[in-house]
């Protein structure tokens, strides 16, 4: 069953496109890995799943009783974000928010989800450490924690992985995939790094001003602009 569908997309902002005639759909279950050159659309795309954006056309259409509150996202850190001056209990808390409605309180319940998600990232002996003093790698799996309080079903991260080491991306990695395979969360990422893209994803976008691909992985690596593309990423390592 389709989680998002979106018809005939174009996307832009200042009065610029930045693509347009996007036709893709995710599926429950799938791992969608959002690819593409510096200035594609690919946080614009995010931004509007997530409706902080408006398409300039087209429509997006959420499916399997999905609504807005219930998607989990991780986004890219700013320096601010990192210098956050709150528990990391606090911070994972907070992801709790959009599910409480009007209620203004903490219950038991979110006490619960927040650790059992803590749990799950790892990072439950750090509930009364400050945010702003833990690792980059720390930061995002309290982070991660804090998308999982807002969702059962989706996830959207944006560049998950960008400045930590290649240890702790690995990591990074291996959980995210972990949730996609084991809780059964449907996972949309955009990555700059396309091995890792088609390792872990079931299937990927790659855009530009226009669609370039929307498939199945395997057919990715087949494509002509997937084996273009992947050339191009060797050579710049």
């Amino acid at each position: 069953m389709s989680v998002i569908t979106c018809s005939d997309l174009s996307l832009g902002y200042d009065g610029k496109v930045v693509v347009e005639h996007l036709d893709f759909r995710v599926d429950a279950g799938d791992y969608l890995c959002i690819v593409g050159e510096n200035g594609s659309g690919k946080s614009t795309l995010m931004k509007t799943l997530l409706k902080l954006k408006s398409p300039l056309s087209g429509q997006i259409t959420m499916g399997e009783g999905l609504r807005q509150t219930e998607i989990g996202y991780l986004p890219q850190q700013t320096v601010v974000q990192k210098d956050f001056p709150a528990s990391v209990e606090e911070v994972v808390l907070s992801g709790c928010l959009n599910r409480m409605g009007l209620f203004p309180f903490y219950r038991k319940k979110e006490r619960d989800l927040a650790r059992t998600n803590m749990q799950k990232m790892g990072v439950e002996h750090l509930a009364k450490h400050c945010y702003r003093e833990l690792s980059g790698g720390q930061q995002q799996r309290v982070l991660l924690a804090r998308a999982l309080c807002a969702t059962r079903k989706l996830l959207l991260l944006d560049e998950p992985v960008a400045g930590l080491d290649p240890k702790v991306t690995a990591e990074m990695y291996e959980l995210i995939y972990r949730l996609n395979r084991e809780d059964k969360i449907t996972v949309i990422m955009i990555s700059h790094d396309i091995a890792a893209a088609v390792r872990y994803a079931s299937h990927i976008l790659h855009i530009g001003h226009t669609p370039l691909f929307f498939g199945p992985t395997r057919e990715y690596c087949q494509s002509a602009i997937g084996k273009a593309f992947a050339a191009a990423e060797e050579v710049a390592l």
